[in-house]
């Protein structure tokens, strides 16, 4: 069985540094399976621009390479100012919505007309990634007056986190319900529901989604408290998970912040939802050419608990190191799979048919050495029951006629698509698979191969797990 072939898989973010088709083809190169779009600074012009780019160069070097598009979400922002603000402790801010006018010195209005509601007197605002601190002194008129509690510089357009306060904002904002028009559009493989609060928001985007013609899957972006507190419903209710520890950890205390971590990931790898781990992963490497210590053992704690993806955000956007960053991560995942995980799989549960004869081929496959699993599926669905079970040694091949199906199951765990068409007989399609498998010394000869598949009898399926020899 070869060594080379890496389970955990690895997502950069698309910015200045990383979206020229050069610099695209050296990221695929080095390991990149999915490219993401941040809707907060990509605009429609550079989404149409680069997606058929990316699909064209992964078509060329043979790769199957999804594409994420994230979108803003419903974030509370400060408003446009002539300059910065230098504040200091003790120093009054006031917050204004609805075109209300401040007579303090330092004020910003908000994007937020709800935001005078849902806030209390003594509660804190935090502001710009949390650098700053304020608490409400009182609210009237709308506007909101507040004692800064920690200094620094504010800046126009800054995110505020509003820590347990529960905010009424709609899951999905205008521009969101614009963006994922475009990605249906575009065929974008999947979508990121910012701000995620309660499994209806799930709901909401999949609709929206389903109303564009869309086929992309939805990622949940953990992000706050009450996304914490609902997280068993969001991730029922979701496609995949992503820990977004960059809100996360300002709108929870930072002790908790890797409890909160390992939870999610345990939840989604338990009820089968791909999980991604993502911000500040390898931070330092926007400006160094080497991570810290720290950070590679924050990838590597990642990957040892078989998340199913890692994520670069700033690190390929705008830092000077993209494609080593990515190198960065494939090294570190491929040692640490060596090394042993955290068995969260475990404690998964099989509720139908379906899954009990995944669990099979998946046991059958960890009692034999250098053996691979080869599961033939329309909709993917088979092979996110064997990869949410995290089979031992024996990679996950995916075997589909649909490209939209090959770039989905691309997200998940130790699986590795093949677009193949299905439609000659059954035994043709598996040795014509097989020699596939030999002729890009995925497997070898004498090594086993369990495939899973269905067949149609008397139109009903029925599923079959065969055993054979390469």
């Amino acid at each position: 069985m070869t060594p080379t072939l890496r389970k955990t898989r690895i997502i950069a973010t698309l910015g200045p540094a990383s979206e020229t088709p050069e610099r695209l083809r050296e990221l695929m190169l080095a390991g990149t399976n999915i490219f993401r779009l941040n809707m907060s600074h990509a605009n429609h012009d550079s989404v149409r621009r680069v997606v058929p780019i990316i699909r064209k160069i992964a078509e060329e070097l043979g790769l199957i390479v999804g594409i994420l598009m994230d979108t803003q979400g419903p974030a509370v922002r400060t408003g446009d100012l002539p300059s910065k603000l230098q504040l200091n402790v003790g120093d009054i801010l006031e917050f204004t919505v609805r075109g209300a006018a401040s007579e303090e010195v330092y004020s910003v209005n908000v994007n937020y007309d709800g935001l005078i509601d849902d806030i209390s007197e003594g509660d804190v605002m935090l502001v710009d990634n949390g650098v700053l601190h304020l608490k409400v002194l009182s609210k009237k008129n709308n506007r909101i007056r507040c004692e800064v509690l920690t200094p620094g510089p504010l800046g126009s357009r800054r995110h505020i986190n509003l820590p347990g306060v529960r905010v009424n904002l709609p899951p999905l904002t205008e521009k969101d319900i614009a963006d994922v028009a475009v990605g249906c559009e575009l065929g974008v493989d999947f979508i990121a529901l910012s701000f995620c609060r309660e499994a209806g928001d799930i709901l909401e985007m999949k609709r929206v989604i389903a109303e564009n013609k869309g086929t992309a899957r939805v990622i949940a972006k953990i992000e706050d408290q009450c996304a914490v507190r609902f997280i068993n419903e969001i991730i029922e209710a979701t496609d995949a998970v992503m820990i977004a520890r960059g809100d996360l950890g300002i709108e929870c205390p930072m002790e908790e912040l890797p409890i909160i971590q390992r939870r999610i990931m345990k939840k989604a790898i338990q009820l089968g939802r791909p999980v991604i781990v993502a911000t500040h992963l390898l931070e330092s490497m926007i400006e160094n050419p080497v991570p810290t210590r720290a950070e590679i053992t924050d990838v590597a704690n990642a990957v040892f608990e078989q998340a199913d993806a890692i994520m670069l955000s700033g690190e390929t956007t705008v830092g000077k190191y993209p494609v080593e960053c990515v190198r960065v991560m494939d090294r570190v995942a491929r040692r640490i799979e060596r090394s042993g995980h955290a068995s969260y799989a475990k404690q998964t549960e099989s509720e139908n048919a379906r899954q009990k004869t995944a669990r099979s081929g998946v046991a059958l496959a960890n009692s034999l050495p250098h053996s691979g699993l080869a599961v033939f599926t329309r909709h993917g669905f088979m092979v996110d029951y064997a990869s949410q079970l995290r089979p031992e040694m024996a990679p996950v091949f995916a075997i589909t006629s649909s490209d939209v199906v090959a770039r989905q199951l691309i997200l998940n765990w130790g699986t590795y698509p093949i677009v193949h068409p299905v439609n000659d007989g059954p035994e043709t399609v598996i040795k014509e698979i097989e020699a596939h498998l030999l002729k890009k010394s995925l497997l070898h000869k004498g090594n086993h191969l369990i495939v899973m598949s269905d067949v149609i009898e008397n139109e009903e399926h029925v599923d079959l797990i065969q055993l054979r020899k390469i």
